[in-house]
């Protein structure tokens, strides 16, 4: 059955393509609808006005009447729709009027005839379409379709294929979902039939790379079904050439080498401070790194105390890593040494290639290494580091806090907040990895080492774009059930297709597909550099969730309504509190205190106030997540709250009641002290804000659920 299809399609396609169209005509579309299942109305093709009286007489009721030509796409602007047409008279003028509206638009257009089609019965309006992106490929999209979709551009988009159930999954991802719930006494709509469409759209797209796009407008959605009044399917000019892929082993053997390495030499090192030769070889020396580090520059015999080589060639032994601190122009020369010599990997740390329109320096240096078996790193990047292996291969200030945080950047000025954030916040890193221009290394490939890196908690990617969306995503599902991965995609700018707006290409904003792909691919998106680099530093810290149930403990009411607001806003569960554990609470807090959720005890309590209701919160099993609002008093002082928190929260851990805790805290700048006291005992604190604890909270819960841990 199923190659039955594709053989229909392929010869269908390969008709059109003979014809030198991109277009297919609306009988063209139902062939294919027809042959994978999408439903559509029943149609005729009338060629003269005789066929249409009978086509119309046959289907027995109002029909819709459309213009069929290959060199007019929007029937609509041509003024070849008539919508209702009923009665042999009625069909009759409608059928010249629509043929005469179509020569007035076009008087060249090559027109087939006039499509008959059954008018389908009231429903709701929604968009099934899909587009090829030119980062992620073939995703489909869904929506509220008709005139809706223009007004409100409220779609979704996922990677197609999609199964059924992730079809299923996009109809709850709208704005708009609701509506297919039915409102104001409407009935519901078949949700699977929805949901059937969309796969079945995914399907056809994955199976037939060179559909451009696919629009099926306005579907019309009624508690009985889900029929499509039109289809449009336009072919891509060409199909991409596939990029060059790797297998799980060969980029773990190579990113091992690069990471892990036991000898790397420096080309271009130096004696010259100011060089970034002589700054990469002081780090290397001066970080520790115990491997072997050969400099290698053709005019010096020897480089900070150590042998300098003419040739990277002359080098003796295995060498991993190659670390390029050369002019671009000499780099491509120098590759070429590096590949004889046998080398895995090359860091390129000088610019002056495709980030200022040298195109073809870049790929020239991309078809040396390829042909080497050399994968690189960069160009244009500040360099690496390794820290679990004591290696700084950079130019830039060195960093030595071990920890479980992998940091990665596309920009070097990105590279450096990191790693500013990393030392004042004392976040300890297991690598921090400029990519540059992304030449080859490239976001897919540091996943795929950092999700099995056992020094490797928690990775936090800045990103402006992803070459090969698809390998991604790959990835990043492969590690997400292991650890988090938090991304800060830069650009929100939605650059949509050229074509109109009721069209699926037009919805695909780059910032859309982005957002709901990543989603999908269970990555933890970030809104602002700041949040990635708290995720990354607070995610780690947490204990996973074991349920929704989140209570807010506060000693100020005005804390506890932002916080509330905040718990809202992340997609987090304020626990209704049973009358149980209201009366529990209760015990604890005076009178004009409120219990409930916020449980508010106000600012006025001693600390055994605060110790109380956090112990009944940790011993609860109802409760799942508990966020503290602290207020600043003389009562009960910053750091004696700290001390408090921390001492209960570690006596519940070590009885195996490790649940996650945040905290917000309000007061003079001693709050200061108190927050980083706590974080660094397992409480995400932060001082003067409601949002941001919350917002960590809500980001491990994402994660939580994006591993199936939830």
């Amino acid at each position: 059955m199923a190659e039955d299809r594709g053989l229909r399609v392929r010869t269908l396609l390969d008709a059109v393509r003979a014809e030198g169209r991109s277009a297919l005509t609306a009988p063209e579309g139902k062939v294919i609808a027809d042959a994978y299942g999408i439903a559509v109305p029943g149609e005729e093709l009338a060629r003269d006005v005789d066929e249409a009286v009978a086509y119309a007489a046959r289907f027995g009721g109002p029909v819709v009447m459309k213009i069929v030509s290959p060199d007019i796409l929007h029937k609509t602007d041509a003024g070849g729709v008539i919508v209702g047409v009923e009665g042999s008279a009625d069909v009759r003028a409608a059928f010249h009027k629509i043929v005469e509206n179509a020569r007035a638009y076009d008087p060249q257009a090559r027109i087939e005839g006039v499509q008959v089609q059954e008018l389908l019965p009231q429903g709701q309006e929604v968009i099934v379409g899909a587009v090829t992106d030119p980062t992620f490929g073939k995703v489909v999209a869904f929506g509220l379709g008709g005139v809706l979709v223009e007004v409100l551009k409220d779609v979704t988009f996922r990677l197609a294929p999609v199964s059924a159930d992730e079809a299923l999954s996009m109809l709850d991802s709208i704005r708009s979902a609701e509506i297919l719930h039915g409102v104001r006494g409407s009935a519901a709509v078949d949700r699977w039939a929805i949901a059937e469409q969309i796969r079945r759209v995914s399907e056809l797209v994955a199976d037939f790379p060179e559909i451009a796009e696919v629009d099926l407008n306005p579907v019309i959605a009624t508690p009985e079904g889900a029929v499509a009044a039109d289809i449009r399917v336009i072919l891509a000019d060409s199909v991409p050439t596939p990029r060059r892929t790797y297998t799980r082993e060969e980029i773990l053997t190579s990113m091992r080498r690069l990471m892990q390495p036991s000898s790397v030499a420096v080309i271009g090192a130096s004696n010259e401070q100011g060089k970034i030769g002589n700054s990469v070889m002081r780090n290397l020396i001066d970080g520790g790194f115990s491997g072997e580090i050969h400099p290698v520059n053709p005019k010096a015999d020897d480089i900070l105390g150590r042998k300098a080589y003419k040739s990277v060639t002359d080098v003796p032994g295995e060498v991993d890593v190659a670390v390029f601190a050369i002019p671009a122009k000499f780099v491509a020369s120098a590759l070429e040494e590096v590949g004889r010599k046998k080398i895995p990997n090359a860091v390129l740390i000088p610019s002056g290639f495709a980030e200022t329109g040298e195109h073809e320096l870049q790929a020239e240096i991309v078809a040396i290494a390829e042909r080497h078996g050399i994968r690189l790193l960069g160009p244009n990047i500040y360099g690496y580091y390794s820290t679990w292996q004591d290696l700084c291969a950079t130019f830039c200030t060195p960093y030595d806090v071990k920890g479980g945080v992998a940091l990665t950047s596309q920009s070097g000025g990105i590279g450096m907040a990191i790693l500013g954030f990393a030392r004042t916040t004392k976040t300890g890193v297991s690598a921090i990895v400029g990519l540059g221009n992304k030449s080859d290394l490239d976001e897919d490939d540091l996943l795929t080492w950092f999700g099995e890196d056992p020094n490797t908690q928690c990775i936090a990617m800045h990103l402006e774009d992803l070459k090969d969306g698809r390998a991604f995503v790959e990835a990043a599902r492969a590690t997400v059930p292991k650890k988090p991965v938090v991304v800060l995609k830069a650009g929100r700018t939605a650059a949509g297709a050229k074509a109109a707006g009721s069209h699926t290409g037009a919805l695909a904003g780059d910032d859309a597909v982005y957002d709901d792909i990543l989603k999908q691919a269970g990555v933890i998106r970030a809104p602002g550099l700041n949040e990635m680099l708290e995720y990354a530093r607070a995610l780690p810290v947490l204990p996973t969730p074991q349920g929704d149930n989140v209570v807010i403990i506060t000693g100020a009411g005005g804390s506890g309504v932002l916080l509330s607001d905040a718990v809202t806003d992340n997609g987090l569960s304020l626990m209704e509190i049973p009358p149980d554990l209201d009366e529990s609470f209760r015990k604890f807090i005076p009178p004009f205190g409120a219990a409930g959720n916020p449980v508010d005890i106000t600012g006025g309590e001693p600390p055994s106030t605060y110790e109380a209701t956090i112990r009944l919160g940790l011993e609860d099993p109802r409760i799942h997540a508990l966020v503290l609002g602290y207020w600043h008093t003389i009562v009960t002082p910053p750091m004696v709250f700290a001390e408090l928190t921390a001492r209960v929260v570690a006596e519940f851990r070590e009885r195996g009641i490790s649940k996650p805790v945040v905290a917000s805290l309000a007061g003079d700048v001693e709050v200061e002290e108190a927050c980083q006291y706590l974080f660094e005992r397992g409480v995400v604190a932060y001082p003067y804000t409601t949002e941001k604890p919350v917002a960590v909270l809500g980001a491990k819960y994402r994660w939580a659920r994006a591993a199936g841990l939830l």
